[in-house]
């Protein structure tokens, strides 16, 4: 008997939002006349759920800070306008910038969704994409870095995130003798194993975990996805009585159906993306918002709805996005000296960086790694273990092992201070006999003597 194919809901609806689309093209218009301190960018088109979010994901991406923004997309039309400045604080006058952003958001980006990387970033057929979360400990990041090079794997580039004592990474690698992606099963699967071994410790059983991923999902927002997925919008005692925490309120609009959320705390680039991920990926729709930035301080008002139709309709719901905005914010806010290295690529190297920043008693809050051509661009935030502010003797410490050449404190506070004595005997050996150690239990080495 011959089979028909009888097309679901879903297929219906997006076939119906395609012909939308396609009827009705984005209008993007670059305006640098109409503000002096900001050029507006206005887009126009008909609305799709996540629309908000895939144009403040291409501003972002071009690293352009968004000042002032209006938005609505109440019914079945999207119009936004957002005031943007470059990194420089300045209006954009690059014109590549300004036709990228008419590209990536006008008729000619057919399917916003389908953009998936940072801007920078390989493409996802020329690596494996690993994704690690679990509980945050001193160390943690030098030993997966270790195992790693151990299984002759090379890091081309990785994002990592900690907070609230967990950590979550997104890191890329291809094989040391080829270039290529890892794929045969059995050697992804030690990898996994081994790299979940280190990520339980002797504490984290349960949200301890790794991935393989096709890397389909924006890495920032897939970070965002992975923190929440180990729950790091619980209680944050580190910060509860902090004065620069977020000021949230959420509270339902009864005479509209909404529900409003107001959002006060200190702006940083990156903020708007944040928190409309956020609500995004909890299923929340905006349907009106207002982005603001007076000095040092950033304000945001959304009107929400949950996907379903409904405002939030319980106190635990009202407490949940509280927390989970909170979160959001915390979580990418840098803590720590930046420091930043620039050297010629090689395998191993952040194995050994991160391992001389362990030796050192310092830890990794926040990195950034990424490869250009044969050169090694890396950021890392670090802290004391202690908990204590970084001295200056130890960064300085750690530079001389380093390299001074190729490893720079960009913090006001170390690098116009006048160079340290450096520091004669090192802990190095009885660190590195400890990792050794810890690689021979692995099975990664054949004597820990």
């Amino acid at each position: 008997m011959e089979q028909y194919y009888s097309p679901s809901s879903t297929d219906v609806h997006d076939e119906v939002e395609k012909l939308v689309l396609r009827m009705n093209p984005p209008r993007v218009t670059v305006d640098n006349s109409a503000s002096k301190k900001a050029t507006l960018i206005k887009v126009d088109s008909a609305n799709k759920y996540g629309s908000l979010l895939e144009v403040v994901q291409v501003l972002t991406d071009l690293n352009l800070t968004i000042k002032r923004a209006y938005i609505s997309s109440d019914g079945e039309w999207f119009m936004d306008v957002f005031h943007v400045v470059d990194q420089h604080g300045n209006k954009l006058s690059d014109g590549e910038v300004i036709n990228s952003i008419q590209q990536s958001l006008g008729p000619r980006a057919c399917n916003l969704r389908s953009m998936r990387r940072s801007v920078g970033v390989q493409a996802d057929s020329q690596q494996t994409t690993i994704e690690l979360t679990g509980r945050d400990r001193p160390g943690l990041l030098s030993e997966v870095f270790a195992v790693l090079a151990n299984l002759q794997c090379n890091v081309v580039a990785a994002e990592v995130w900690t907070h609230n004592s967990r950590m979550a990474s997104v890191v890329y690698i291809t094989d040391v003798d080829t270039g290529l992606p890892i794929e045969d099963p059995t050697r992804i699967a030690k990898i996994k194993q081994l790299l979940r071994y280190v990520l339980k410790g002797n504490k984290d059983k349960s949200s301890a975990n790794t991935a393989v991923s096709l890397g389909l999902t924006h890495p920032e927002r897939r970070l965002h996805q992975m923190m929440y997925a180990v729950r790091d919008f619980d209680r944050d005692e580190l910060h509860s009585n902090d004065q620069s925490k977020p000021l949230i309120t959420v509270e339902n609009c009864s005479d509209k159906g909404y529900t409003v959320v107001n959002l006060r705390c200190l702006d940083r680039p990156k903020l708007l993306f944040d928190t409309v991920c956020t609500l995004t990926d909890m299923q929340y729709v905006v349907f009106h918002a207002t982005v603001s930035t007076e000095g040092l301080e950033a304000h945001q008002e959304f009107y929400i709805r949950h996907l379903d139709g409904c405002p939030v309709s319980s106190e635990a719901e009202r407490q949940r996005v509280i927390d989970c905005l909170g979160a959001a914010i915390r979580r990418r806010a840098t803590e720590g000296i930046r420091l930043e290295l620039c050297s010629e690529d090689r395998v191993g190297l952040l194995s050994d960086v991160t391992r001389i920043f362990r030796e050192n008693g310092l830890s990794v809050t926040q990195a950034e790694v990424t490869t250009r051509g044969t050169q090694a661009v890396n950021v890392f935030y670090v802290t004391e273990v202690s908990g204590d502010p970084v001295k200056s003797e130890t960064i300085e410490a750690v530079r001389n092992e380093i390299g001074e050449a190729i490893l720079h404190v960009k913090d006001e506070m170390y690098s116009n201070s006048p160079q340290q004595e450096t520091v004669g005997f090192s802990l190095g050996n009885i660190f590195r006999s400890r990792s050794e150690k810890f690689l021979y239990n692995l099975g990664l080495t054949k004597s820990c003597s």
